[in-house]
């Protein structure tokens, strides 16, 4: 396990419940997000489970994967005329 389970900040859909636990246990979110619709269906406490989780698991921690520092460098030259670089 990669970390405790928790809800995803990134990876979700609702509540980010299958993107936490597929963080979790390293695998794909689509994986997680049929084996529970497929639960749902044939076992009926799904969606019960779903919601007890969204309540219970702590939000996960938000990485910035995209952001990143930028440095403005001044305009030292100065603006030249045609006519400047002639003569």
């Amino acid at each position: 396990m990669k970390y405790k389970l928790h809800k995803s900040t990134t990876d979700k859909k609702l509540a980010g419940v299958c993107g936490g636990i597929a963080e979790s246990f390293e695998i794909d979110s689509t994986i997680v997000r049929v084996v529970w619709v497929l639960t749902s269906l044939f076992y009926g406490v799904g969606l019960i489970l779903y919601i007890a989780c969204a309540l219970i698991f702590p939000e996960g921690i938000q990485e910035n994967k995209t952001e990143t520092p930028t440095v403005q460098v001044p305009d030292t030259q100065e603006d030249t005329t045609e006519q400047e670089i002639i003569d």
